[in-house]
C-alpha cells in the first residue's frame, strides 16, 4: 500500500497538499519525500536518461528541479526493453493568464514528448476549479480554453498531444474507470490522503477519481484500444502527489500497471521560499502576459534578496544564496551551467552584487515571457479545436 500522510500530523510546520502550499520557514523537501513516500531522484537517472535519449538531459532534471519519482526506473527499464510508454499531465484552469511556475511542467513534459518520442494527454481539471474556486461551469470552461492555447505555445506535437476538459471529455470509458476506481477507496481513505473535512461539499470528494484515471490507458480508447498494458509516465509538481498516491494503490486491483511519476519542486514565490507562486497574489509572481517594465518593477522590487544589508557588508560576507530567489529563478531558467555556476561563485562571495545578478534575471525572463507570448499569440482557436479533438493519434509512437 503507498504510504499516505497523517492529515493531523500534530505540530505541522509545512502544509504541502494539491490545493495549499505553505510552510513555517524553507519546505523540507527531505521531510516531504519521507511523509510521502515517494523517492529522490539522483544523478544516475540524469545519466541514465540520457544515455536513453541521446539528448543532453533537460536543465530541469540536470539542476534537480525534477527532483523525486515513483518507479521511474520501472519505466526507463520497460523503455530499453523497447517498450512503450505515454506521458500524462494536467492543468487545473484558475485564472486568465499563466505564470512562470505554471509553465515547469509543460516545458519538461515537452521534453519528456520529444525525447522519447511518445503520445501525451494533458487534462483541463475545469470541473476541479468549478468546485474550488467557486467558478461558474461557464468561467472555467472558458478559462480552460484559455490555458490551452499557452499549454500549446510550450510547443507539443499535435500529432502526439490530446488535450481534453473535464467538463467536455468525461463519460464513456473514462468515467467507466473512474467508478471502478471510486468503488475502491473508501471514505476514511480519501480522508486520509486529502484531508478532506465534514465542512467540504461532495463534489471535493468524489473528485479524485477524475484526476486518477488518465494514468489508464483504456480511459482513452480512441488512442489507445488494445493497449490496456501501457505504461504511464506523470509530470508533476510534487503537491499532485496524493492523487496519485490513491491511483497507484488501486491500480492493481483494477488490472493496470501504477503510474509512474517525475516530481518538481515548486517555483517559489518573488517574496521567498515558504510557499509557490500564487495565482492570487500578483506580486508573487512572474505572469507570461507581463510587460519587461513589470517583469523589471517585480524582479528589482519584490525578489527576496539573499545578499547582505550594506555593500561592505555583502563584500565580506557574500550572499546567502539558499535563501535568495533571483539566484533560485537564473537555477530554474538560465541555460549555460557554466554561467550559473560563474554567479554562484561570485555573487556567493560576495564579489558581485544582488542588483547585478537581478539585472542578469531580468534578462533571462523577459526572452523567455517574450518568447512566450509571442508564440501563445500565434495559436488560434482552430489549433486548440485540433489539440482538443477526439481523433487517433496514428503516428504517435513515430
Amino acid at each position: 500500500m503507498e504510504k499516505e500522510t497523517k492529515a493531523d500530523e500534530e505540530e505541522q510546520t509545512q502544509v504541502i497538499n494539491p490545493w495549499e502550499v505553505s510552510a513555517k520557514g524553507k519546505i523540507d523537501y527531505d521531510k516531504l519525500i519521507d511523509q510521502f513516500g515517494c523517492q529522490r531522484l539522483d544523478q544516475s537517472f540524469v545519466d541514465r536518461v540520457h544515455r536513453l535519449t541521446n539528448r543532453i538531459p533537460h536543465i530541469f532534471l540536470r539542476r534537480n528541479v525534477f527532483f523525486a519519482h515513483r518507479d521511474l526506473n520501472e519505466i526507463l527499464d520497460a523503455y530499453e526493453r523497447g517498450e512503450k510508454f505515454y506521458l500524462y499531465t494536467g492543468r487545473g484552469p484558475s485564472s486568465e493568464a499563466l505564470h512562470l511556475g505554471h509553465l515547469v511542467p509543460f516545458m519538461f513534459t515537452k521534453y519528456l514528448q520529444e525525447a522519447f518520442k511518445v503520445p501525451l494527454v494533458i487534462q483541463l481539471t475545469d470541473d476541479e476549479k468549478c468546485m474550488w474556486k467557486n467558478l461558474t461551469v461557464e468561467e472555467s470552461k472558458r478559462l480552460a480554453r484559455e490555458n490551452a492555447k499557452d499549454i500549446i505555445a510550450c510547443g507539443f506535437d499535435v500529432s502526439r498531444t490530446f488535450i481534453f476538459s473535464d467538463f467536455d471529455y468525461v463519460g464513456g470509458a473514462f468515467y467507466e474507470n473512474m467508478v471502478k476506481v471510486a468503488k475502491c477507496v473508501t471514505y476514511n481513505k480519501v480522508v486520509g490522503i486529502f484531508g478532506f473535512t465534514g465542512e467540504d461539499h461532495i463534489g471535493k470528494i468524489s473528485f479524485p477519481p477524475v484526476q486518477a484515471v488518465p494514468s489508464f490507458p483504456s480511459s482513452f480508447p480512441h488512442l489507445f484500444s488494445g493497449k490496456d498494458k501501457l505504461r504511464c509516465l506523470i509530470p508533476c509538481a510534487i503537491d499532485q502527489d496524493p492523487y496519485f498516491r490513491m491511483t497507484r494503490d488501486v491500480a492493481p486491483r483494477l488490472g493496470y500497471s501504477k503510474p509512474a511519476l517525475i516530481e518538481s519542486l515548486f517555483f517559489p514565490a518573488l517574496q521567498g521560499q515558504t510557499g509557490k507562486m500564487s495565482a492570487s497574489d500578483a506580486n508573487s509572481a512572474i505572469y507570461v502576459t507581463d510587460s519587461q517594465k513589470a517583469i523589471k518593477e517585480k524582479v528589482n522590487r519584490y525578489a527576496f534578496s539573499g545578499g547582505q544589508d550594506s555593500i561592505e557588508n555583502h563584500r565580506k560576507y557574500g550572499a546567502n544564496l539558499e535563501v535568495d530567489i533571483p539566484f533560485k529563478y537564473l537555477s530554474f531558467f538560465l541555460e549555460d551551467d557554466e554561467e550559473l555556476e560563474h554567479i554562484r561563485k561570485e555573487y556567493g562571495s560576495g564579489r558581485m552584487l544582488t542588483g547585478e545578478v537581478k539585472k542578469r534575471l531580468i534578462e533571462v525572463l523577459t526572452e523567455i515571457v517574450e518568447r512566450h507570448r509571442a508564440a501563445r499569440a500565434a495559436v488560434t482557436d482552430e489549433m486548440v479545436d485540433a489539440f482538443m479533438a477526439v481523433r487517433p493519434l496514428p503516428n504517435m509512437f513515430a
